[in-house]
């Protein structure tokens, strides 16, 4: 039991019989501890017993199954080889191969696949498929599960290494008992009252050991999640009473993200939130989100994250919460727990204090290096690479850090180049290339990359090759050639789905070894024109129409399976622009749930196909669109605007040493004022160096969220304010804002649509262009210089006597413009005043 000083013991009791106590719960079934060995220890005499196995492999999902599989070779003195259910076979040939284990149990589920990689293995192991067990006479007083030496080798777990292909870690029973009395006797994470939810498979050493082993080990219940819908999870939070849950950061960060939503809903909610977080109470963040706490089932100890790092917004929102995150940080060398937060000892950023049996080193490159009981054996079969990572006695994780005054560590970035991946999956780079050179002699380098958190490619080709050959779309060729055939052999997260053409050489070191951190900039110079899709497909006329109007307005190829939103970059304005050009050609009034319901360029075709009224291929005309009749009233200027105007001057001179020039450029009016946007003020900043008949007849424009109390509406309806919604009705706040000009009258619109996050510049969005060109308005740059020195995104009270610049430049006229170059034209002259 876990109350032993173990390391000095030979026979150790891994898992005692506890009798009627639930050991397993999966949905309404409950399985006791005495049922759980009598069920290993059959699974051993029938399959095991007498057949000198020296190791035996798991490949199935999470199940009662895999634990009775697992300790049986326990039981049988053999090593257990589990192996990710979700592998391809030939990933799974390969790791068959590397170890050879004499037999494999698998699923009904997953029979298929196995039958297919062992084809290909040259010691083929015993095939067992097994779903349930037959019945059979339980021993209503089975034997402890013990073991008798405790330096042998427990389990051989494979993970991506540094170099080559996937290598094999072995760990003895006291790699694994550190780990556990770390948890359990040392720091009492675990307790024999706990019940644990498994929702991370098992083939990992981070859910093997927090999920399985020390579970069983200390007497306390593991709980299997039915599922990963949302609901079941919930569900089985609150009917087994959970209380410790296991997980990888993007769990978390969709658990924070999904209450996020429903408090940003709530007032009060975001009051309390804002106050748990200045105060960092745990006992008062758990009175004030009790909701939160009673849906998540109420008896939630700890959360505990590992095999990446945890974002501190998440750790942060969470903690605000009154939920504790315990963030683990290790490899499977070191079965697999470095360092770990203490409950009540947690410094944001930290990923804790070394576990108490370990010790940790910073090299001089920075580089982290540890030594402990829990370092592994060695990678199986691999003297060579096991000493390139230990080196007298000491780990090389690989991991840049440094320990602070307190002994916490912090990890500051990756020395090896393993990719890491969202849901916490290794990458490593070199295999995937080595097998997508083997595909083809037409490529002269390539090199895998991680591009918004999915795994692309970088190929440079051999031009002279595909010269002689004929090959015209050479990205098309690589697709079908390379990329299909290795994306149909491989595990699904290790799949290439995006494609980059250059025509210059990788970035590499003397000792040509290719300079990773470098790559990125190859995806910045070339962006993708398509994502790798597995099926091509004949377009309709529907498609085609779409898929054109689509790519002229974001400048990218579109392929069936982009999402509007994510893939193709379509914001508020494009999708007035989509509507109306659907309108227009094909007579169908697109709202946007259905926008939202067909949200890829596939399913928004399929829709307009069996919606149109007519096919009638039309521009968007936004002339007529401007001009539509509205039931807008504009907003009153006040008989006191110039006497607010006058007082709003005297401050903010006063505070500020504020100046301004080319006043004298501003145009008869109708006229666009757009300015950048640095600070909250920056429309008073515009404001007071404009005459009192030119301000009389200027309209400023607000979002509806800043203007719902009686005072604010008030204030906004007698002081030229017009207030638009752009998220839900861009195109009546469009239609506001041409009313305010074909009126005659002036607007100030901020292009950037938002302040400035840095001082810089930010992309401008075309409503102003639009309105310009359309309705013949000139535009006005104003070039906004010391405000974001002066009151930068995020405070509350502006920095005093700040020196703040306001320049009036010379119009630009939309005569010979289109949209892009009006655009264009306005931002330069912006950011050319600044930066002279």
């Amino acid at each position: 039991m876990g109350n032993n000083k173990i390391s000095s013991q030979i026979r150790v009791t891994l898992v005692k019989n506890l009798g009627k106590k639930t050991a397993l719960i999966l949905e309404e079934n409950h399985i006791s501890y005495n049922d759980m060995i009598s069920s290993s220890r059959f699974i051993f005499s029938k399959y095991l017993e007498g057949k000198n196995y020296s190791k035996v492999s798991i490949f199935m999902e999470n199940k009662p199954l895999w634990f009775y599989i697992y300790y049986s070779s326990i039981i049988n003195e053999s090593i257990a080889v589990p192996i990710d259910h979700m592998a391809e076979a030939e990933d799974v040939s390969y790791i068959l191969n590397d170890c050879s284990p004499e037999i494999i149990f698998t699923s009904k589920e997953n029979e298929s696949k196995l039958r297919t990689a062992v084809e290909s293995v040259e010691n083929k192991p015993i095939v067992v498929v097994i779903d349930q067990l037959e019945e059979f006479e339980s021993s209503t007083e089975a034997e402890d599960i013990v073991i008798n030496d405790i330096e042998s080798v427990a389990v051989i777990i494979y993970t991506s290494g540094t170099t080559g292909t996937p290598k094999g870690v072995m760990l003895s029973y006291d790699n694994l008992l550190s780990n556990m009395e770390a948890v359990t006797d040392l720091v009492p994470i675990y307790k024999p009252d706990d019940r644990v939810l498994l929702i991370l498979p098992l083939h990992h050493i981070f859910p093997l050991a927090g999920g399985m082993l020390v579970m069983m080990y200390i007497g306390a219940t593991t709980v299997f999640a039915p599922s990963l819908n949302s609901q079941d999870i919930i569900d089985t939070l609150k009917k087994h009473k959970i209380t410790l849950i296991l997980g990888v950061p993007r769990f978390y960060k969709l658990i924070a993200n999904g209450i996020k939503s429903k408090i940003d809903k709530n007032k009060i909610a975001k009051i309390l939130l804002k106050i748990s977080s200045t105060l960092g109470s745990t006992f008062l963040s758990k009175i004030f989100f009790r909701t939160v706490h009673k849906n998540l089932g109420g008896n939630i100890k700890f959360m505990v994250s590992g095999g990446a790092a945890l974002g501190k917004d998440t750790a942060d929102f969470l903690k605000a919460l009154g939920i504790d995150v315990l963030e683990g940080f290790g490899m499977s060398e070191a079965s697999p727990m470095i360092s770990f937060t203490r409950p009540n000892a947690i410094k944001p950023g930290s990923v804790g204090h070394i576990i108490p049996s370990g010790k940790v080193k910073i090299c001089e490159d920075g580089e982290i290096a540890y030594r402990g009981r829990n370092v592994m054996i060695g990678y199986y079969n691999r003297p060579e690479e096991t000493a390139e990572v230990i080196k007298d006695g000491w780990l090389h994780t690989g991991d840049l850090g440094y320990l602070d005054k307190d002994e916490f560590l912090y990890i500051t970035g990756r020395k090896k180049e393993i990719i890491i991946l969202p849901n916490g999956k290794n990458i490593n780079p070199e295999e995937i290339e080595n097998k997508l050179l083997n595909l083809s002699s037409k490529i002269k380098e390539l090199a895998v990359v991680q591009k918004k958190n999915l795994l692309a490619v970088i190929i440079h080709p051999e031009m002279e090759s595909l010269k002689r050959e004929g090959v015209a779309d050479i990205k098309e060729y690589f697709k079908n050639e390379v990329i299909d055939l290795y994306n149909k052999k491989t595990t699904q997260y290790k799949k290439i789905r995006d494609i980059y053409i250059i025509n210059e050489d990788l970035p590499r070191t003397r000792l040509s070894k290719l300079k990773r951190y470098e790559l990125s900039k190859f995806i910045d110079k070339k962006r993708a024109t398509e994502n790798i899709k597995e099926n091509k497909e004949e377009s309709s006329k529907e498609q085609k129409i779409i898929y054109q109007f689509l790519e002229s307005q974001s400048g990218q190829t579109i392929m069936p399976d982009d999402h509007l939103e994510i893939d193709i970059g379509l914001d508020s304005l494009d999708k007035i622009n989509l509507q109306a050009f659907v309108k227009n050609s094909f007579g169908i009034d697109l709202k946007e749930k259905e926008l939202v319901e067909n949200s890829t360029a596939r399913k928004l075709s399929d829709y307009i196909a069996n919606k149109k009224k007519f096919l009638n291929e039309k521009a968007v005309d936004w002339n007529k669109i401007l001009k539509e009749k509205t039931n807008t009233q504009l907003p009153k200027s006040w008989f006191l605007h110039g006497m607010i105007k006058y007082a709003a001057k005297i401050l903010l001179f006063s505070y500020f040493r504020l100046s301004a020039k080319g006043v004298k450029n501003l145009p008869e009016s109708p006229f666009i004022l757009a300015p950048n946007h640095q600070s909250y003020i920056d429309g008073l900043f515009v404001a007071v160096f404009l005459k009192n008949v030119v301000l009389k007849k200027t309209y400023f424009y607000a979002k509806e969220k800043h203007v719902r109390s009686k005072w604010i509406k008030f204030i906004a309806n007698n002081n030229n304010v017009i207030v638009v919604d752009l998220n839900k009705d861009l195109k009546l706040s469009l239609q506001k804002m041409a009313k305010v000009l074909s009126s005659g009258r002036n607007i100030i619109i901020f292009p950037e649509g938002t302040r400035t996050d840095d001082g810089s510049v930010g992309n401008f969005k075309k409503t102003f262009a639009i309105l310009s060109r359309e309705l013949d308005v000139p535009i006005v740059p104003v070039a906004i210089n010391g405000a974001y020195n002066a009151m930068p995104k995020g405070s509350i009270i502006p920095k005093p006597f700040k020196k703040i610049t306001v320049e009036f430049l010379d119009p630009v006229y939309p005569k010979d413009h289109d949209y892009n170059t009006l655009q264009d034209e306005v931002k330069t002259k912006i950011i050319k005043s600044i930066e002279s």
